[in-house]
């Protein structure tokens, strides 16, 4: 509960019930599908069901995807 409202709720200025109810699905899809944990070794609680297509080369360009509106960063390697 600390964490989306540090992360998320102190930072949106929330609309009404179903803007809260869009704003809370997306984040914690995010909490747990792409934000890595220190207590489980960085890794994610949940897998996502299809791995994002990434490039492996070294060389790669990094490609950001913004969450909410860009409150959030999701960093991956551009295809």
């Amino acid at each position: 509960m600390r964490t989306v409202r540090a992360e998320c709720l102190d930072w949106t200025l929330i609309w009404n019930r179903q803007h809260l109810q869009r704003v809370l699905t997306t984040y914690v899809e995010h909490y747990n599908t792409a934000r890595p944990h220190r207590g489980i070794n960085l890794e994610v609680p949940i897998r996502r069901r299809r791995p994002l297509e990434a490039s492996t080369e070294p060389g790669a360009r990094i490609q950001r995807v913004d969450v909410l509106g860009g409150l959030i960063h999701e960093y991956r390697r551009a295809a």
